[in-house]
Protein backbone atom coordinates (compact mmCIF):
# COMPACT_ATOMS: atom_id res chain seq x y z
CA UNK A 1 0.00 0.00 0.00
CA UNK A 2 2.98 2.14 -0.87
CA UNK A 3 1.55 5.82 -1.47
CA UNK A 4 3.21 7.10 -4.72
CA UNK A 5 1.98 10.02 -7.15
CA UNK A 6 -1.12 8.07 -8.46
CA UNK A 7 -2.71 8.80 -5.08
CA UNK A 8 -5.66 10.82 -6.41
CA UNK A 9 -8.15 12.42 -3.92
CA UNK A 10 -10.99 15.58 -3.97
CA UNK A 11 -9.26 18.45 -1.81
CA UNK A 12 -12.38 20.34 -0.48
CA UNK A 13 -11.42 24.30 1.19
CA UNK A 14 -14.32 25.91 3.62
CA UNK A 15 -14.17 29.43 4.55
CA UNK A 16 -14.07 28.66 7.85
CA UNK A 17 -14.26 25.41 10.32
CA UNK A 18 -18.50 26.01 11.25
CA UNK A 19 -19.22 25.60 7.24
CA UNK A 20 -16.92 22.27 7.63
CA UNK A 21 -18.47 21.08 10.35
CA UNK A 22 -21.60 21.84 8.67
CA UNK A 23 -21.45 20.66 5.23
CA UNK A 24 -19.14 17.37 5.79
CA UNK A 25 -22.08 16.19 8.92
CA UNK A 26 -24.94 16.53 5.77
CA UNK A 27 -22.31 15.01 3.49
CA UNK A 28 -22.14 12.21 5.97
CA UNK A 29 -25.51 11.76 6.49
CA UNK A 30 -26.36 11.66 2.68
CA UNK A 31 -23.43 8.74 2.84
CA UNK A 32 -24.90 6.94 5.58
CA UNK A 33 -29.03 6.97 4.19
CA UNK A 34 -27.98 5.73 0.89
CA UNK A 35 -25.82 3.19 2.03
CA UNK A 36 -29.02 2.28 4.29
CA UNK A 37 -31.22 2.19 1.16
CA UNK A 38 -28.75 -1.05 -0.09
CA UNK A 39 -28.32 -2.55 2.51
CA UNK A 40 -30.16 -3.54 6.54
CA UNK A 41 -27.44 -1.71 8.52
CA UNK A 42 -24.24 0.64 7.52
CA UNK A 43 -21.35 0.81 9.45
CA UNK A 44 -19.46 4.38 10.13
CA UNK A 45 -15.78 5.11 11.50
CA UNK A 46 -14.76 8.02 12.68
CA UNK A 47 -11.70 9.44 14.52
CA UNK A 48 -11.35 10.89 17.91
CA UNK A 49 -9.41 13.96 18.93
CA UNK A 50 -11.07 17.22 19.80
CA UNK A 51 -11.30 17.95 15.61
CA UNK A 52 -14.32 16.15 14.63
CA UNK A 53 -16.56 17.42 17.83
CA UNK A 54 -18.01 19.73 15.71
CA UNK A 55 -19.45 17.82 13.29
CA UNK A 56 -20.80 15.17 15.71
CA UNK A 57 -22.55 18.54 17.28
CA UNK A 58 -24.20 18.26 13.73
CA UNK A 59 -24.55 14.79 12.98
CA UNK A 60 -25.87 13.61 15.93
CA UNK A 61 -29.40 15.50 14.67
CA UNK A 62 -29.15 13.70 10.80
CA UNK A 63 -33.03 12.80 10.38
CA UNK A 64 -31.65 8.98 9.53
CA UNK A 65 -32.76 5.31 10.95
CA UNK A 66 -29.76 5.51 13.63
CA UNK A 67 -31.01 2.00 14.90
CA UNK A 68 -29.48 0.58 11.86
CA UNK A 69 -25.79 1.98 11.83
CA UNK A 70 -22.95 0.53 13.46
CA UNK A 71 -20.79 3.20 14.96
CA UNK A 72 -16.61 2.49 15.79
CA UNK A 73 -13.26 4.40 16.27
CA UNK A 74 -11.03 4.43 13.72
CA UNK A 75 -8.60 3.80 16.72
CA UNK A 76 -8.74 4.17 20.46
CA UNK A 77 -5.99 4.69 23.59
CA UNK A 78 -6.20 1.45 25.46
CA UNK A 79 -7.82 3.39 28.27
CA UNK A 80 -11.08 2.78 30.10
CA UNK A 81 -14.13 4.31 28.83
CA UNK A 82 -14.61 6.95 31.91
CA UNK A 83 -10.96 8.04 31.16
CA UNK A 84 -10.21 12.23 29.93
CA UNK A 85 -8.25 10.51 27.09
CA UNK A 86 -10.26 7.61 25.85
CA UNK A 87 -11.94 8.94 22.74
CA UNK A 88 -14.38 6.55 23.31
CA UNK A 89 -16.04 9.25 25.86
CA UNK A 90 -15.76 11.17 23.60
CA UNK A 91 -18.30 9.59 21.16
CA UNK A 92 -20.93 9.43 23.88
CA UNK A 93 -20.76 12.79 24.56
CA UNK A 94 -20.88 14.69 20.96
CA UNK A 95 -22.08 11.90 18.22
CA UNK A 96 -24.28 9.18 20.21
CA UNK A 97 -26.82 11.59 21.14
CA UNK A 98 -30.02 13.71 19.91
CA UNK A 99 -31.17 11.09 17.04
CA UNK A 100 -27.71 9.23 17.60
CA UNK A 101 -28.20 7.66 20.63
CA UNK A 102 -29.92 4.94 18.89
CA UNK A 103 -27.05 3.93 16.86
CA UNK A 104 -25.17 0.73 17.84
CA UNK A 105 -21.38 1.20 19.31
CA UNK A 106 -19.03 -1.16 18.27
CA UNK A 107 -16.11 -1.72 21.27
CA UNK A 108 -12.71 -0.60 20.43
CA UNK A 109 -11.59 -1.12 23.97
CA UNK A 110 -12.13 -4.30 26.88
CA UNK A 111 -10.84 -4.02 30.34
CA UNK A 112 -8.00 -6.17 29.62
CA UNK A 113 -4.11 -5.27 30.60
CA UNK A 114 -3.31 -5.28 27.15
CA UNK A 115 -4.59 -5.04 23.73
CA UNK A 116 -3.42 -8.23 22.27
CA UNK A 117 -5.59 -9.76 25.02
CA UNK A 118 -9.01 -8.53 23.37
CA UNK A 119 -8.31 -8.27 19.99
CA UNK A 120 -10.30 -11.58 19.07
CA UNK A 121 -13.33 -10.51 21.02
CA UNK A 122 -13.59 -6.71 19.37
CA UNK A 123 -12.71 -8.03 15.88
CA UNK A 124 -15.20 -10.46 15.59
CA UNK A 125 -17.69 -8.12 16.52
CA UNK A 126 -16.65 -5.38 13.73
CA UNK A 127 -16.16 -8.37 11.08
CA UNK A 128 -19.47 -8.95 10.35
CA UNK A 129 -20.50 -5.55 9.85
CA UNK A 130 -17.75 -4.95 7.28
CA UNK A 131 -16.86 -3.29 4.43
CA UNK A 132 -17.22 -0.01 6.22
CA UNK A 133 -19.84 1.81 4.97
CA UNK A 134 -18.84 5.52 5.51
CA UNK A 135 -15.31 6.50 6.92
CA UNK A 136 -14.24 9.82 8.31
CA UNK A 137 -10.21 10.14 9.29
CA UNK A 138 -8.16 12.59 10.48
CA UNK A 139 -4.55 13.64 9.68
CA UNK A 140 -1.49 14.42 11.96
CA UNK A 141 1.23 16.81 10.90
CA UNK A 142 3.35 13.86 10.93
CA UNK A 143 1.04 12.60 8.52
CA UNK A 144 -0.30 9.40 10.30
CA UNK A 145 -3.83 8.68 10.35
CA UNK A 146 -5.92 6.62 12.66
CA UNK A 147 -3.01 5.61 14.90
CA UNK A 148 -1.16 4.34 11.99
CA UNK A 149 2.26 6.29 13.09
CA UNK A 150 5.30 6.59 11.34
CA UNK A 151 7.82 5.08 13.42
CA UNK A 152 5.00 2.40 14.78
CA UNK A 153 5.98 -0.81 16.27
CA UNK A 154 3.61 -2.91 13.96
CA UNK A 155 3.62 -0.28 11.03
CA UNK A 156 4.22 -2.62 8.68
CA UNK A 157 1.63 -4.91 9.69
CA UNK A 158 -0.98 -1.97 9.51
CA UNK A 159 -0.12 -1.37 6.05
CA UNK A 160 0.20 -5.05 5.01
CA UNK A 161 -3.00 -6.11 2.19
CA UNK A 162 -3.13 -9.42 4.09
CA UNK A 163 -3.32 -7.07 7.24
CA UNK A 164 -6.07 -8.52 10.44
CA UNK A 165 -8.70 -6.18 11.07
CA UNK A 166 -6.87 -4.55 14.31
CA UNK A 167 -3.51 -4.25 14.79
CA UNK A 168 -2.35 -3.39 18.18
CA UNK A 169 0.25 -0.18 18.40
CA UNK A 170 2.89 1.49 20.41
CA UNK A 171 4.43 4.65 19.07
CA UNK A 172 7.14 7.46 19.95
CA UNK A 173 5.33 10.02 22.01
CA UNK A 174 2.37 7.81 22.07
CA UNK A 175 1.73 7.39 26.28
CA UNK A 176 -0.38 4.43 26.34
CA UNK A 177 -0.69 1.50 23.61
CA UNK A 178 -3.14 2.35 21.11
CA UNK A 179 -5.42 -0.21 18.48
CA UNK A 180 -6.27 0.94 15.05
CA UNK A 181 -8.18 -0.48 12.36
CA UNK A 182 -5.19 -1.76 9.73
CA UNK A 183 -4.97 0.61 6.43
CA UNK A 184 -6.35 -2.34 4.50
CA UNK A 185 -9.94 -1.98 6.32
CA UNK A 186 -10.13 1.46 6.53
CA UNK A 187 -8.96 1.89 3.01
CA UNK A 188 -12.08 -0.19 1.80
CA UNK A 189 -14.89 1.82 3.16
CA UNK A 190 -17.03 2.36 0.48
CA UNK A 191 -16.72 6.39 1.17
CA UNK A 192 -13.95 8.04 2.71
CA UNK A 193 -13.51 11.40 4.15
CA UNK A 194 -10.62 12.97 5.77
CA UNK A 195 -10.98 16.06 8.13
CA UNK A 196 -8.24 18.41 8.60
CA UNK A 197 -7.57 21.90 9.94
CA UNK A 198 -4.95 24.76 9.85
CA UNK A 199 -1.54 25.47 7.50
CA UNK A 200 0.25 23.13 9.06
CA UNK A 201 -1.71 19.98 8.06
CA UNK A 202 -2.81 21.61 4.85
CA UNK A 203 1.59 21.64 4.21
CA UNK A 204 1.74 17.79 5.12
CA UNK A 205 -0.68 16.90 3.21
CA UNK A 206 1.30 18.66 0.23
CA UNK A 207 4.70 16.61 1.80
CA UNK A 208 3.02 12.98 1.67
CA UNK A 209 2.83 13.62 -2.33
CA UNK A 210 4.84 10.90 -3.66
CA UNK A 211 5.89 9.50 -0.04
CA UNK A 212 5.49 5.91 0.56
CA UNK A 213 3.23 4.97 3.25
CA UNK A 214 6.03 3.91 5.62
CA UNK A 215 6.48 7.37 6.08
CA UNK A 216 3.21 9.09 5.25
CA UNK A 217 0.44 6.33 6.39
CA UNK A 218 -2.13 8.81 5.15
CA UNK A 219 -1.40 7.83 2.10
CA UNK A 220 -2.34 3.94 2.49
CA UNK A 221 -6.28 5.50 2.49
CA UNK A 222 -6.36 8.72 0.47
CA UNK A 223 -6.91 7.15 -2.87
CA UNK A 224 -10.80 8.12 -3.92
CA UNK A 225 -11.17 10.00 -0.53
CA UNK A 226 -12.72 13.64 0.10
CA UNK A 227 -10.19 16.03 2.40
CA UNK A 228 -12.09 18.61 3.75
CA UNK A 229 -10.06 21.94 4.82
CA UNK A 230 -10.73 25.24 6.50
CA UNK A 231 -7.87 27.22 8.05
Amino acid sequence: MAGDQSVSYEFIEYPDRDMLAIDLANQLSDDLEEALRHDTRAALAVPGGTSPGPVFDSLCGSDIDWSRVDILLSDERWLPEDHERSNTRLLRQRLLVNRAAEARILPMYAPKSEPEEALAELESLILPELPLAVLLLGMGEDMHTASIFPGADKLDEALSPKAPVLVPMRAPGAPEPRITISARVLDGALRKHVLIFGGAKRDALEKAKGLPATQAPINAVLNGAKVHWAE
